[in-house]
């Protein structure tokens, strides 16, 4: 059973906090981030909290001077989400929302995450690391091969032994982990460490010039990318608050995919919490909460997964700082759990202030 509203433990009433809420960030979330702060910073107001609102970034730190009780992260990606700002916050002692440093740097490589998700026995796609200055050979030695279709069988899992521009091996006895060797459809071409799907290319029937190209784009923006097998199925995710599974959300946008439009602009994403049989939900919930610990993740984080024709659960990423706009997924979660979106702004700041440094 997900947790529901008179499960979870509530922070007792106490006084008005002063929050520094901060927004924006240097990276391409930052219009994401502005939205999220927005809505954040009118919850904490309605509850009763002084908000000094701020942007932020790694070279103008001045937000960090205003006295606060705590700081409230409203950022995505870089800067706000990969643990670089956490580091700040953990070495001037003060009491920030979220995850610390050393999680949400784990958690924002998706390399990263993956192989703690599968120590926490969740299954992955087969996966390629790319990094720019080997992308010439890699590029050769796919066009060396056929260009195919991918295998009609479901895709193997990928074990943990994925290393740079090498693929993961799965750990099923007798059984060949697909490498990605050709680099052909069906994949997903992605960034390593971004999110809110910035320049993720899903691909399930290109020919191999359109799969390269987008390889390339990604390369060009940060350096190294992430190629993995793509698994048609069910988009769901699992908000994880104080370390129990809210509502599962199996998401189904009109797009091909679950892409930055259908997160934040469009109005025709349908968000269901009853769209799988109550074992493939409870599976979801129970490893959500492992990859949470996994990770070392604390007050709030979202775990993204497919969920694929057999039912099997497929672990996509994590992400630390789950987007607080009016189409995001934590507080439609919560919200199903009885938790409405100011009593989860206001629950986690007084986490962050019980924390500790």
């Amino acid at each position: 059973m997900h947790a529901a509203a008179a499960d979870l433990p509530r922070p007792d009433a106490a006084p008005a906090l002063r929050i520094t809420l901060l927004r924006g960030g240097p990276g391409p979330e930052r219009s994401v981030s502005f939205a999220s702060g927005a809505e954040i910073a009118a919850a904490l107001r309605r509850r009763g909290h002084c908000v000094h609102e701020a942007d932020i970034g790694p070279d103008d730190l001045a937000a960090l001077d205003a006295p606060a009780d705590v700081i409230f992260i409203g950022l995505h990606g870089e800067f706000g989400e990969d643990g670089a700002l956490q580091r700040i916050l953990e070495q001037r002692g003060l009491k920030f929302t979220g995850s610390g440093a050393a999680a949400s740097a784990l958690a924002m490589n998706k390399i990263d995450a993956k192989r703690v998700a599968q120590c926490c026995g969740a299954q992955t796609a087969a996966w390629r690391h790319i990094r720019a200055a080997d992308w010439p050979a890699t590029r050769a030695a796919a066009l060396a091969t056929p260009d195919r279709a991918a295998r009609a069988s479901p895709p193997h899992a990928a074990g943990p032994a994925g290393t740079k521009d090498k693929p993961g091996r799965t750990e099923a006895a007798g059984r060949q982990a697909d490498d990605l060797s050709d680099l052909s459809a069906p994949l997903v071409v992605k960034p390593v460490a971004s999110g809110s799907s910035v320049e993720t290319h899903v691909l399930p029937r290109a020919d191999r010039d359109t799969i390269f190209t987008a390889i390339d784009r990604v390369l060009a923006a940060f350096g190294e990318a992430l190629v993995e097998r793509f698994i048609p199925g069910q988009e769901t995710t699992v908000a994880v608050l104080e370390g129990r599974a809210l509502p599962p959300i199996v998401i189904r946008p009109r797009a091909q995919f679950y892409d930055y439009r259908a997160k934040y602009e469009a109005d025709d994403t349908e968000y269901l919490f009853d769209a799988l049989p109550s074992p493939v939900l409870d599976g979801l919930m129970r490893g959500s909460e492992a990859i949470f610990a996994g990770l070392g993740c604390r007050h709030l984080a979202r775990v993204d997964w497919i969920v694929d024709a057999a039912g099997t659960p497929w672990f996509l990423e994590a992400n630390t700082l789950p987007g607080f706009t009016s189409h995001s997924l934590a507080p439609k979660a919560a919200a199903r759990a009885g938790i409405g979106f100011d009593e989860l702004c206001d629950r986690l700041a007084r986490l962050a202030l019980e924390s500790r440094r």
